[in-house]
């Protein structure tokens, strides 16, 4: 009996650890007809872009087992042949399976044996090719001259087909829940804005719908993604997600930007791939965003993620540069009170930006021999000539220090506005303004607030009649 017991035990681990070491490898068989000797590429996604992985030989039958040493983290992978034509699968958790396809009609002919993962992702691409193919036809239809008689019933038919790949989506979806497969179709099922129901007497109904549905889409425009799955990093839907959330959902307004970063942040579930992907995908792109005032958007990440430690990821060289890129934007985020300068003037009398009374200061940071300056100051001296006596003043700083040039280029171009200069950058003006390039151009209120920043000087008085309305408007 003891023997017994102790026999069953040893085959009972036995299991246990071949099923252990079985989860923990990767061995997919590849079976391609008309191909000979030659290697395919396994690459894989990190949001909008694809790595190489792994070289796979083929024997002069198309065939090999790919094997890794270590098992392949789940995603969407692809399988690129020399000539460049390739396949997407999805790398399961359970990674043995056997591909095949006939290399002269790869798309057709694929098939995956032992991964239904795979098998069910086949059949949607072939599905939502269609859907595709069938709403173009539509689209032509409706566009079509002789066919415009019918397009209520065309819009019909396209409606019912979104109907269609939708449900086909959702019923995927669920049947496969867990699975990376499920995770990317419920990533795409869209968000279901509700027809609200607007009260009787209200001034503005349509403006206070598109309100309603403007932050239910934001509210819910996660539900159907997780952001704690580390799998949707190497797909690109994560990265698509995230784009169009931040250009297209969002209002670009830095505090609703700065709002919804810490409610994503928290979406991670504490998951440090995607806690790293979500964050350093979001500095990324205000850190190249030329919408005004995004820098206030990096100056909150840099502080509440890179600066305070929380970014472990990213070496002392790069936190030392951020560090100074912080210092030199700090002073100067859209809605702070302007750092003064006192200059010495091309008239020989000092003059301070803050004891300029006017009810808008253009700031004008600028050089004689600065080729988009040339193209710049033409404009907002036309601009100054037609506005100086309604309240709108110039303070021109060169950044340059030759002295010859700049009093040759105002004399030549009769500048009338407050020439400026700071040979020794005593004030530090390249620091307080970050006066990085020419021409730079900054828009103060009366109270010397900075209302705008590098913006063209061809849209300088677009901007200050835009802000006279919103302002009388409040």
């Amino acid at each position: 009996m003891a023997r017994t017991i102790v026999t069953l035990l040893f085959t009972v681990l036995c299991i246990t650890i071949t099923s252990g070491q079985e989860d923990n490898q990767c061995e997919i068989k590849l079976e391609f007809k008309n191909t000979d000797s030659t290697f395919v590429s396994l690459a894989y996604h990190i949001g909008n872009k694809q790595y190489i992985k792994d070289t796979i030989q083929l024997d002069d039958k198309g065939n090999d087992v790919y094997s890794p040493d270590v098992k392949p983290d789940q995603g969407l992978y692809m399988l690129v042949f020399p000539d460049n034509q390739l396949f997407e699968f999805i790398m399961p958790k359970d990674q043995h399976f056997t591909v095949t396809g006939d290399k002269s009609d790869i798309m057709n002919t694929l098939t995956f044996r032992g991964s239904k993962e795979n098998s069910a992702f086949i059949e949607y691409r072939k599905r939502w090719a269609a859907f595709q193919d069938k709403t173009r036809e539509y689209s032509k239809m409706m566009n079509n001259p002789d066919q415009r008689t019918r397009n209520n019933e065309t819009s019909e038919k396209i409606r019912e087909a979104q109907e269609d790949i939708l449900d086909y989506i959702k019923t995927k979806a669920g049947e496969y829940k867990g699975t990376l497969l499920s995770a990317m179709l419920y990533s795409m099922l869209p968000v279901e804005v509700p027809d609200f129901n607007i009260p009787a007497g209200v001034s503005n109904p349509d403006s206070l719908k598109w309100v309603m549905g403007y932050n239910y889409n934001k509210d819910h425009f996660w539900d159907n993604l997780d952001l704690s799955d580390p799998r949707l990093i190497r797909t690109p839907i994560l990265q698509n997600k995230l784009e169009t959330f931040f250009s297209k959902v969002l209002i670009p307004d830095p505090d609703t930007v700065m709002k919804e970063i810490p409610r994503l942040v928290s979406m991670t579930g504490g998951n440090q791939e995607t806690y790293r992907y979500v964050i350093s995908h979001m500095f990324n792109h205000f850190s190249s965003s030329q919408v005004m005032g995004h820098d206030e958007v990096v100056l909150m990440l840099a502080d509440n993620y890179y600066l305070n430690g929380k970014a472990d990821w990213v070496s002392e060289k790069f936190l030392e540069g951020l560090k100074n890129d912080a210092a030199r934007i700090r002073p100067n985020i859209i809605g702070k009170k302007a750092v003064n300068l006192t200059m010495q003037t091309y008239a020989g009398i000092p003059r301070s930006l803050h004891d300029i009374k006017a009810d808008y200061t253009i700031v004008y940071f600028w050089e004689p021999n600065c080729g988009h300056c040339k193209n710049s100051t033409p404009v907002l001296k036309e601009l100054y000539e037609n506005n100086r006596d309604s309240g709108i003043e110039v303070f021109a700083v060169c950044t340059q220090d030759k002295r010859d040039e700049w009093e040759q280029y105002i004399a030549e171009n009769e500048l009338s506005w407050i020439n400026a200069w700071d040979p020794d950058r005593s004030t530090h003006f390249d620091f307080y303004y970050n006066v990085m390039a020419t021409p730079m151009i900054y828009i103060l209120n009366s109270e010397k607030e900075i209302i705008a920043k590098k913006i063209p000087a061809d849209r300088v008085m677009d901007f200050i009649d835009s802000y006279k309305r919103i302002k009388g408007s409040n």
